[in-house]
């Protein structure tokens, strides 16, 4: 079977530093989805104001590999510990298929066919997207579900220190998603070196900064966008 791509999706993220591990957990991300010209037809869409949430079903597009490994390391347990592919939401799987939900924020009608706005979504600029559904909460959330090894795991936030004069440089509406971005930490698991300087690309913009303890300090901006291979800098 042949899947096709419905649509791509509009986000700030142009690499995959510091997009975060779940849908859902920074709800001030906003992104925009746009459709292939086949799937630009008013009636495939009526009736989807009536949701509040979506599914997303995309494509690790940045992942794909020709051979997969039964085991793979979760950065959130620190890149040591292994687990089975199948029981963790790694990446890199023999199929590289992502699920997302997202809340639906409002749908309009540009030059570029129907455009989907969203939030929360956890997707790299660009993402593939194959297929959308509803997210239906009477069967769709399971509130008493066990997390795995993610119960185990604390969810912290950072304290960020963003100087109001580069603050200042980034553009009014994206500030309380970077902000949200920063305190949700957005570095690898593993990495807890206070004099190490990261590099995060957001929007049009390079944030670097370093992170002591619990506290996220950003050090610079680059107002044009640099995207380095590697986002971590010695």
């Amino acid at each position: 079977m042949e899947m096709k791509v419905i649509a791509h999706i509009k986000s700030d993220f142009p690499t995959k530093f510091g997009i975060p591990h779940q849908s859902g957990r920074i709800k001030e991300l906003k992104a925009e989805i746009v459709f292939e010209p086949e799937y630009q037809v008013a009636e495939a869409f009526r009736g989807i104001e009536e949701y509040t949430h979506l599914w997303l079903i995309w494509e690790f597009s940045q992942a794909v590999r020709k051979d997969w490994s039964p085991t793979v390391r979760p950065p959130r347990l620190g890149g040591n510990t292994r687990k089975g592919v199948f029981a963790t939401r790694s990446p890199f799987r023999p199929n590289p298929i992502g699920l997302s939900s997202v809340k639906l924020e409002g749908m309009e009608f540009t030059s570029q066919g129907p455009v989907l706005h969203v939030s929360g979504a956890d997707l790299m600029d660009g993402t593939p997207i194959y297929d959308i559904k509803p997210y239906l909460a009477y069967v769709d959330s399971h509130p008493e579900a066990s997390g795995g090894f993610t119960d185990q795991i604390q969810d912290h936030k950072l304290k960020v220190d963003f100087p109001a004069g580069l603050l200042e440089q980034v553009p009014k509406e994206k500030r309380a998603a970077l902000l949200a971005v920063l305190a949700n930490d957005p570095r690898p698991g593993y990495q807890k070196d206070p004099d190490r300087e990261y590099g995060m690309s957001f929007g049009n913009q390079d944030i670097h900064f370093k992170v002591d303890g619990e506290l996220l300090r950003v050090i610079r901006i680059d107002n044009e966008k640099k995207l380095a291979k590697s986002r971590i800098f010695s």
